[in-house]
């Protein structure tokens, strides 16, 4: 991408995250209790939904309920954020013990039904090492708009550019309640991947 298109998609993206209610922040304190990712208000419970993965297999968030759930927003075809979510949630999740990772589930919803096929899902996740870190859920735009709605997410489909949209990495405890969010070029690292999904599994 040439450097003043990629000026203006950064800037989208900030546009994008600026039009998100500040008061829906306060971040951790940074000691080892504290999440590493900006905290929302407390109980705010996941929407529920049903989505088949690419592979068919139907997800519906409120089955997960018991376990840590990670919820992202992916386009296959973004230069951007997504190859960093992917490849840290992947490295991040990959360090947790066996026990631990059978008690997390990593979620990515697509934002561009369009475009993201499963053989253009299948190769981006083979590209950044997901292919066994993260279900990739993809339906018809009318079913996902809903989806999008509730988590109050700019999709790249309406957007019309791969690298516009929203990008969280959303935390969700046991109870599926929102505990952190985690943001590509920021705080998203493996390290701080594995410190908020190891508090998120305790509290």
């Amino acid at each position: 991408m040439h450097t003043k298109a990629r000026i203006v998609v950064l800037a989208g993206l900030a546009a994008t995250a600026a039009a998100i209610p500040v008061a829906l922040f306060a971040f951790g304190e940074g000691d080892g209790e504290s999440y590493r990712g900006s905290v929302p208000p407390a109980g705010i419970s996941a929407p529920d939904f049903a989505l088949r993965d690419v592979e068919g297999e139907l997800v519906r968030m409120d089955d997960l309920r018991g376990r840590v759930v990670l919820v992202t927003f992916l386009d296959a075809q973004c230069q951007d954020a997504c190859p960093l979510i992917a490849s840290h949630l992947a490295d991040g999740l990959g360090r947790l013990t066996d026990e631990e990772r059978a008690e997390v589930v990593a979620l990515g919803i697509s934002v561009d039904p369009d475009e993201d096929t499963p053989a253009a899902v299948r190769a981006f996740l083979a590209r950044h090492g997901a292919e066994d870190a993260l279900r990739y859920l993809v339906a018809p735009k009318r079913e996902l708009r809903s989806v999008w709605e509730d988590f109050q997410i700019s999709a790249s489909a309406d957007t019309g550019i791969d690298d516009l949209h929203s990008a969280p990495v959303r935390i969700f405890d046991r109870d599926g309640v929102w505990v952190t969010t985690l943001h590509a070029g920021a705080d998203l690292t493996p390290q701080n991947l594995v410190h908020d999904v190891r508090l998120a599994l305790e509290s």
